[in-house]
């Protein structure tokens, strides 16, 4: 409820209470350092009393992911919505733009719906929540501040659309199913640009999770969750100083140009570029009439001269 906009309220409340002879309780589903911090301001001397460790899942929850790709994920929710009508599920959201485009896709198809996130009124909000719990709409699409503090008794089901971007966030969303010692199940629509959240998720929990492949919804790549970490870009390696590049110019009298084009710093260099110094014949000229190749300093320009040839143009080598 802090992450809502309600610490300035709390502050000024705490600030007319006496500091002296007062007792303050601070209960938290979850205990993140910041809440740790302001905790410390608001209490004297507190004894922290822990019933779990820290972002752990309860055990009487199932966990299951359906790969799909991202194109048909609101479709896959139709279908896993439809093998019960009437039972009641949080869906989960990345966006409150996403919630409300899925709540419309949602009603379109005639599943009793409504989305419950900041940009809501409080009003809108509330009832929202209550048409949930009274079996008015079966389905919530909520982003994951908005759902802080949703209490539903006997919840059994929540399906994240979208996967969430900190592996935390997951434990807090399906929290709210399978409390209580009732059973519940979470399950995920991941495709294939979610790899690495599911992957930074299960490192989280300590173990994977069971992937399941729904029939008419295969994805087109599977989710490689082994080797290099997933959403890594490719590493690419810098050239070797003193390689020779690999070309197809062509120097003067129709000689092959030595080197033809080198990378150096991500910028190309071509044989027939600038002219040594500023002045004089091009580089590739030179490179062809004297058989060598320029000398090129770091950053891809020209560099000191070479004493001259006697009888000729000067030859210019390759050099680190």
């Amino acid at each position: 409820m802090l992450d809502m906009g309600f610490l300035p309220q709390l502050k000024k409340i705490l600030a007319v209470l006496p500091k002296q002879r007062r007792q303050t309780l601070l209960f938290s589903a979850t205990f993140a350092d910041p809440i740790k911090d302001l905790a410390r301001q608001f209490m004297r001397e507190p004894v922290e009393v822990q019933v779990a460790r820290r972002n752990s899942a309860a055990t009487a929850i199932e966990h299951r992911v359906h790969p799909v790709d991202a194109a048909r994920k609101k479709d896959l929710l139709l279908h896993l919505l439809a093998a019960d009508s009437r039972r009641q599920t949080l869906v989960f959201s990345r966006t409150k733009h996403g919630a409300d485009k899925l709540v419309k896709h949602l009603v379109q198809f005639g599943v009793r719906a409504a989305a419950i996130h900041g940009n809501k009124s409080q009003g809108a909000r509330t009832r929202a929540l209550g048409d949930f719990k009274n079996g008015a709409i079966t389905v919530l699409v909520a982003t994951d501040i908005a759902a802080r503090g949703i209490d539903i008794d006997q919840l059994p089901l929540v399906i994240n659309h979208d996967l969430p971007m900190v592996a935390e966030d997951y434990v807090h969303r399906i929290g709210r199913t399978g409390r209580n010692g009732a059973d519940g199940h979470a399950v995920s629509l991941v495709s294939h640009d979610e790899t690495g959240l599911l992957r930074d998720i299960q490192r989280l929990l300590g173990r994977e999770i069971a992937q399941e492949t729904v029939p008419g919804y295969e994805p087109s790549s599977p989710l490689a969750l082994t080797g290099a970490a997933g959403n890594a870009r490719p590493v690419q390696k810098p050239p070797q100083r003193g390689a020779r590049p690999q070309g197809q110019g062509r120097a003067a009298h129709g000689k092959p140009a030595h080197g033809g084009a080198s990378h150096v710093h991500g910028k190309s260099t071509h044989g027939a570029g600038k002219p040594a110094h500023g002045k004089g014949k091009p580089g590739a000229s030179r490179g062809a009439h004297g058989g060598g190749r320029p000398r090129l300093t770091d950053d891809g320009r020209p560099g000191r001269r070479e004493p001259q040839h006697p009888g000729g143009p000067k030859p210019m080598t390759w050099g680190r």
